[in-house]
């Protein structure tokens, strides 16, 4: 059952539709351009720096993508509102483990989903407050590489940084998603001046500006491909 998620892509797309009805409730949403995923959410804080939390962070620039995008004229599908975990909605994976439950979920809304592309939003942790800067990991595919790279640039230019994406071999969403994802690291927690970076609406909307100019960029790109494809 996804009736928090179909609820949050109703409100997303169609501001004035309060129920959506279970069967064919995505087969009448239009095609997706992009989904926003929130990191974390719930009793999954992410990282943290004192009263600070990474998934609070997360769904504050989530909501400023997605309101960047949407007067781009693009649909997009933010896929946490509020602060839980999507784990909670997961019905359908017999799995103890809250954390791939939770991670499978946001992989399932993709693929039902089918959009040109996903960016899961995240905020870093290091030992060493020294370490700064956004990051980009991607899927081991081009377009997934490409959308990093547009990414990377638009936001190193904010934090004034040199970093380079990387690879996520690892990462359950990049290798469970068919679509281009990349996990947008916006920047570490444990960093003073990043850290002013990510709690400052002034600077989170810069953050969410940024990003949504190279995802504009891709789909000029790339989006005609996809469609066709589709």
């Amino acid at each position: 059952m996804l009736i928090r998620s179909f609820a949050a892509i109703s409100l997303a797309i169609f501001s004035f539709l309060l129920i959506v009805p279970e069967a064919g409730a995505i087969d009448s949403l239009p095609p997706v351009d992009v989904i926003i995923d929130a990191g974390h959410g719930g009793v999954d804080s992410g990282s943290f720096y004192n009263d600070l939390y990474e998934k609070d962070i997360n769904l504050q620039v989530a909501k400023l993508l997605y309101d960047e995008l949407a007067q781009r004229g693009r649909h997009v599908i933010l896929n946490r509102t509020g602060d839980y975990a999507l784990s909670e909605e997961n019905e359908w994976l017999n799995n103890r483990s809250r954390h791939v439950k939770d991670l499978a979920q946001r992989a399932h809304l993709a693929a039902q989903l089918s959009p040109k592309l996903m960016v899961s939003l995240h905020v870093n942790w290091a030992r060493n407050p020294r370490v700064s800067g956004p990051l980009m990991i991607y899927q081991q595919s081009p377009q997934s590489l490409t959308l990093a790279q547009l990414i990377q640039h638009s936001v190193n230019e904010l934090y004034e940084s040199g970093r380079q994406p990387v690879a996520g071999k690892r990462y359950y969403l990049l290798n469970h998603s068919d679509c281009p994802t990349v996990i947008v690291e916006m920047g570490f927690i444990t960093n003073q001046h990043d850290r002013t970076m990510l709690v400052s609406p002034k600077h989170q909307r810069r953050i969410a500006k940024a990003i949504a100019a190279a995802i504009d960029e891709y789909l000029l790109m790339f989006g005609h491909l996809q469609e066709t494809a589709q």
